[in-house]
């Protein structure tokens, strides 16, 4: 794991939003950690390091609490709406060599075939992998495919280490052909009345 995943965590006693609103005042993040059948432990976390970290899914902790060592899988991370501020961060305790359920980002490579649109039906996929060694995403190539083609959770090729948790049939990408847009037909039905009405001035005029 990068050194970029240790962060010094500050254990603390007091909350509520007031308390909560002070942290983050002073550029620190509240969180609460938990699992593995111990009891929840609240921090305070440093809020620039933990926002770059974060930038990436399923983001692990190198922890340091009171001068313990801790692994923590960022499960959820609660923000404001409107500033989109982050507001609190919950945690989960890992161990090294366990596997963990997570959500992999799906991204897609390639070109599908001229002419058609390659629709991502899931944007994630419900996978299982170990809590050290998470992959940042998933990629599903589209390369060459042609219209009607659809790939589902069991044609996508996993990372080494990580197994497939959604149902296999679910269906991840489809490709078709985008439908002829219906403005520029109805405009073209107006238009053609209107310039039969500009052409029949200069046949009266021809006739007279």
């Amino acid at each position: 794991m990068s050194d970029e995943n240790k962060v010094v965590a500050e254990t603390r006693t007091s909350f509520g939003k007031g308390f909560a609103r002070r942290l983050r005042a002073a550029g620190k993040i509240p969180a609460v950690i938990y699992g593995h059948g111990t009891d929840p432990v609240h921090v305070a976390l440093p809020g620039h390091q933990v926002s770059l970290i974060i930038r990436r899914a399923n983001a692990l902790l190198d922890l340091d609490i009171d001068g313990t060592s801790q692994l923590a899988l960022v499960k959820d991370v609660q923000k404001d709406p409107v500033h989109q501020i982050i507001e609190h961060i919950d945690l989960l305790v890992v161990k090294k060599g366990e596997k963990v359920s997570i959500d992999l980002p799906v991204v897609l490579t390639g070109e599908s075939f001229a002419g058609t649109i390659a629709n991502l039906d899931a944007t994630t996929l419900a996978v299982e992998a170990e809590a050290t060694h998470i992959p940042e995403n998933v990629e599903v190539s589209v390369e060459g495919l042609e219209e009607g083609a659809h790939i589902t959770a069991a044609d996508v090729k996993l990372p080494k280490g990580v197994t497939l948790v959604a149902d296999p049939e679910t269906l991840v990408v489809a490709i078709s052909v985008p439908a002829a847009p219906v403005e520029d037909e109805a405009e073209g039905d107006a238009a053609a009345p209107a310039e039969d009405a500009a052409e029949a001035p200069a046949e009266d005029a021809a006739a007279e």
